[in-house]
């Protein structure tokens, strides 16, 4: 049987040996208490790395964001995200469900969306017949364009918006990192024009499970009663947390090999007459066309 390359998403990485040596290794403890000293590690390393004050160690990426969007609004209150975004679409109704939002999608250019669009959306909190706009949601890459990147002035632009119309700001960055790499900007740089930022650690970044949410020492004190009341709150974590700790000292540069290989990978296809946009290959993803084959 002919060997085959999982090319499907890079949810597929897989614990290198050096990984799982580090796992193995990881000192433990009560993680729900706050005394696993490998889970603490992390979330410090995470704050500092998004430019925040704190963070807070969970299972998933898409717990990060529901949590997020429930300690940044109020039952009732509107979100705005681009209408592809992967908090609209592929979390399962979750503002609605855990958070009681009304969610409206913007019409977005390779995921991104500009001020003028957010002016134009939002609804103030006079009226009495109209959900007020509490929230925007930036996704950074952008799953469903690509992976494509948002650059650093459109953001700055965005949240300086959002501040003046007196709304929050979260960030999906579930691979965010994968941003980092291509626009030569430092994850803290980024992640400091936000109220909250995801940080997913088991796509490119190679870990089986966990992801970060960083925001100011108020704010992720709410979302540790958030993980509690998700079910995310663990126990002996670190054997997890030790992967997350591996993978920022050893996998985050190497994401710039994922980006060279998606490039490579795009222009063999090109070449063999396939249909690939090349331009739009910025990341780790590579998008064809299959409709004419």
């Amino acid at each position: 049987m002919a060997a085959v390359i999982d090319l499907r998403s890079d949810t597929a990485t897989r614990p290198t040996q050096a990984m799982r040596e580090a796992i193995a290794a990881a000192v433990v403890g009560d993680e729900q208490k706050r005394e696993d000293p490998t889970v603490n590690e992390l979330e410090r390393r995470g704050a500092e790395l998004l430019g925040h004050e704190a963070a807070v160690y969970l299972p998933t990426a898409t717990m990060a964001n529901q949590i997020a969007l429930r300690i940044l609004t109020e039952p009732g209150d509107e979100l705005l995200a681009e209408e592809n975004s992967h908090v609209l679409l592929s979390e399962l109704g979750g503002p609605a469900v855990h958070s009681g939002l009304v969610t409206r999608g913007l019409r977005g250019v390779t995921g991104r969306f500009s001020p003028e669009q957010v002016r134009a959306a939002y609804r103030d909190r006079t009226s009495m017949h109209v959900s007020p706009t509490r929230l925007v949601v930036v996704e950074n890459t952008h799953n469903s364009s690509g992976g494509r990147a948002w650059p650093l002035a459109e953001m700055e632009a965005l949240a300086a918006t959002c501040r003046e119309l007196d709304m929050r700001i979260h960030l999906d960055g579930a691979r965010l990192m994968n941003a980092v790499v291509a626009t030569a900007t430092p994850a803290a740089e980024i992640g400091r024009h936000f109220d909250t930022v995801t940080l997913c650690l088991s796509k490119g970044l190679g870990c089986p499970l966990g992801a970060l949410l960083a925001g100011s020492s108020e704010l992720m004190a709410k979302a540790r009663r958030g993980k509690h009341l998700f079910g995310g709150a663990m126990r002996q974590a670190g054997i997890v947390a030790a992967a997350g700790l591996y993978a920022l000292d050893n996998h985050v540069e190497r994401l710039a090999e994922d980006h060279a290989r998606a490039r490579r990978l795009a222009g063999t296809l090109a070449a063999a007459g396939l249909p690939v946009d090349l331009q739009q290959v910025e990341t780790n993803f590579v998008q064809l066309d299959v409709g004419p084959l």
